[in-house]
C-alpha cells in the first residue's frame, strides 16, 4: 500500500474551495459583517458489520456542502449551502448576515444588552495538515476489508464455548476547507477507525453473556488493522478464555474495595465526570438542554477540589492519533494543550472564542467543531486525558498494593446525572484482588461515587507504560443534536473505598 499520510485527498482540493470562500466573504463585508468565516466539508463515513462470519450490513455515506457563519449587529448568523457556485455562496453569507439581523432583534425585544464578540486570533495565513495515518482506509478495497472481519470471526468461532461473533468496522474520513475575514485559510484531513469484535456464550441454562475487544478508536488508518498500534492476535486469543471465566464468574458481594481501574475503562469515567464537566459553556449554563450543566461552575477557577494532588487532566487538541486531534478548529484556532485540573485542582476549561472573550480567559484554547456543513459549530471536547505519573507503578504493582479490592477491565454501561456529580459505571470484565493477586472474575459489578470523592480517593497512578489512548466515535451535544469523536488518555489508576453494587440484586429492587 501507498504511503498517504501528509496528502489531502486531490478530488477535495480540486473543488472551487477559495472561488467560494472569496466570494462569501466579500458579500459578508459589503453588508457590514464584523466578522464571517466560510467552512466548505465532506465528510465520508463508512461501516462494515458481520455476524458469525457473515456480513449483515454495510454503509458507505457522504455529507458535502459549505456554510457562512456571521457576527453581525453583535448576532450570531448562519446559512448553508450545495451550490458550488460564487453567486450560490454570495447568497448563503447574505442569508446568514439575514438570520443575525432577525437574532438582534429578538435579543433586543427580549430585553438582553448581550453581544456576541469573539477572543482575537491570529491570522495563520494558508495552512494544510494532515493527520497521523499511514493507509487511507478507503484505499483498502471492501473485499479486502471483509476478509479479515471474516477470519478474525472464524477464530472466535471455532473456540470452545463461544456461540455467537459479532464484528464491525467503522472508518471516517473528514476533509474540510476554512477561511475568515482575518486572513486564515486552513485546508485540513483526518482519518479515523473503529475495529471491534464481541464473543457471545450462551449455557444451557439459557443464560448469556459477552466480551468484547478493548482496542480502543483511533485516528489512525488501515494500519492499526494490520500491525500497527495494537497486538489483535493476542487480544482474540484470550477473549474465549475471558468469555468461558466470565460465564463461570461468582456475583460481587456489595460493599466498600478498593479499585485498579484499567486505562479501557477509566477513559470512559474521564469522559463523562471530568471532560463535559470542563466544558465551559455548560458550566455557564449556556449548555443544558443535551445532559445538563456541570457542578465545576466559573466561580470555583483555581479553588475547586476535583481530586487528590495525584490527579493531572490536561485537554488536548495535538495528541497524535486522538480523535479530537486537528491543526485548527471551526473558528481558524490552532491546536493547543493545556491545564484542565493541576494536582487536583480546577485551573482550566475548554474555550471556543465566544466563550473565552464572555469570560475574560483571553485567547480560545480551540474547541470549537461543527459534525457536518449544516451546523454550526459549537463548544466540543478536545481529547481530555489523565496524565501518568512520570515513575509510576505497572498495572501489576497497583494489584499488588491492594489486600482487598477489584480490577476493572473494559467499558460498558454508564449513568451520570445532569450536573455531572453523581455517577455508576459498570465494565467488561471484574477481577477479585485478594492480598495483592488477581483470584478470578466477578459479575454483575458497578461501582458508583460522586465526582469530588472518586477522584480524591485516588491515591497511586500508573506510569506511562500503562497509559493508553481510548475514546469514542459518538459523544453527543448541542440541540439539533451533533456527534463527535474524541479521544481520552489514561494510566491504570488505585481507588480507595469505592463503593461497589451488585447490579442484579439493584435490578431487582
Amino acid at each position: 500500500m501507498p504511503r498517504t499520510n501528509g496528502f489531502v485527498d486531490e478530488s477535495f482540493t480540486a473543488l472551487p474551495l477559495r472561488h467560494l470562500a472569496d466570494a462569501a466573504l466579500a458579500r459578508a463585508r459589503a453588508l457590514g459583517a464584523e466578522h464571517a468565516d466560510f467552512r466548505c466539508e465532506r465528510v465520508r463515513s463508512a461501516s462494515w458489520r458481520l455476524r458469525d462470519a457473515r456480513v449483515s450490513g454495510t454503509s458507505d455515506t457522504t455529507d458535502s456542502g459549505y456554510a457562512v457563519r456571521v457576527v453581525h449587529g453583535g448576532a450570531w448568523g448562519f446559512a448553508s449551502g450545495v451550490d458550488l457556485t460564487a453567486d450560490a455562496a454570495a447568497r448563503v453569507a447574505g442569508q446568514a448576515v439575514a438570520m443575525a439581523k432577525l437574532s438582534a432583534r429578538v435579543i433586543a425585544a427580549a430585553g438582553s444588552r448581550e453581544r456576541v464578540e469573539l477572543a482575537p486570533e491570529p491570522s495563520h495565513g494558508e495552512r494544510t495538515w494532515v493527520s497521523a495515518y499511514d493507509v487511507n482506509p478507503f484505499a483498502v478495497p471492501d473485499g479486502e476489508k471483509t476478509a479479515l472481519l471474516t477470519a478474525w470471526s472464524e477464530r472466535l468461532l471455532a473456540a470452545a464455548g463461544v456461540a455467537h461473533v459479532d464484528a464491525s468496522l467503522m472508518a471516517v474520513q473528514e476533509n474540510k476547507f476554512y477561511a475568515d475575514t482575518a486572513g486564515t485559510v486552513t485546508t485540513q484531513q483526518r482519518v479515523r477507525v473503529h475495529p471491534q469484535l464481541t464473543a457471545v456464550a450462551v449455557a444451557d441454562s439459557g443464560a448469556f453473556d459477552s466480551v468484547r475487544t478493548l482496542a480502543p478508536p483511533v485516528g489512525r488508518g488501515w494500519e492499526y488493522l494490520t500491525g500497527t498500534g495494537w497486538d489483535w492476535d493476542a487480544e482474540l486469543a484470550a477473549l474465549p478464555e475471558h468469555l468461558a471465566e466470565k460465564m463461570a464468574a461468582p456475583a460481587v458481594e456489595p460493599g466498600a474495595y478498593d479499585l485498579v481501574v484499567d486505562p479501557s475503562n477509566l477513559w470512559l469515567t474521564i469522559h463523562e465526570s471530568v471532560g463535559h464537566a470542563t466544558e465551559l459553556d455548560r458550566a455557564l449554563g449556556y449548555e443544558a438542554a443535551y445532559a445538563g450543566t456541570s457542578f465545576a461552575t466559573f466561580d470555583q477557577l483555581g479553588t475547586l477540589r476535583y481530586g487528590s494532588g495525584l490527579m493531572n487532566v490536561t485537554g488536548d487538541r495535538t495528541a497524535e492519533h486522538g480523535l479530537a486531534t486537528v491543526g485548527y478548529d471551526d473558528e481558524g484556532v490552532a491546536a493547543q494543550s493545556w491545564d484542565l485540573v493541576r494536582d487536583g485542582v480546577l485551573v482550566g476549561y475548554q474555550l471556543d472564542r465566544r466563550i473565552a472573550r464572555l469570560t475574560g480567559l483571553g485567547r480560545s484554547n480551540g474547541c470549537a467543531y461543527a459534525d457536518s456543513p449544516a451546523h454550526v459549530p459549537v463548544q466540543r471536547m478536545a481529547n481530555v486525558s489523565l496524565r501518568p505519573a512520570p515513575d509510576g507503578p505497572s498495572t501489576r504493582e497497583l494489584i499488588g498494593g491492594v489486600e482487598r479490592g477489584i480490577y476493572v477491565v473494559g467499558d460498558r454501561s454508564w449513568s451520570i446525572d445532569m450536573q455531572r456529580r453523581n455517577f455508576q459505571f459498570t465494565g467488561q470484565r471484574f477481577y477479585r484482588i485478594r492480598d495483592g493477586r488477581l483470584a478470578g472474575q466477578l459479575r454483575d459489578v458497578a461501582y458508583q461515587a460522586t465526582t469530588t470523592d472518586f477522584w480524591g480517593s485516588m491515591t497511586a497512578v500508573g506510569g506511562p507504560g500503562t497509559y493508553v489512548l481510548g475514546g469514542a466515535f459518538n459523544c453527543g451535544k448541542a440541540q439539533p443534536g451533533q456527534v463527535a469523536a474524541v479521544s481520552h488518555g489514561c494510566p491504570s489508576a488505585l481507588f480507595r473505598g469505592v463503593t461497589i453494587l451488585n447490579t442484579a440484586q439493584e435490578a431487582g429492587r
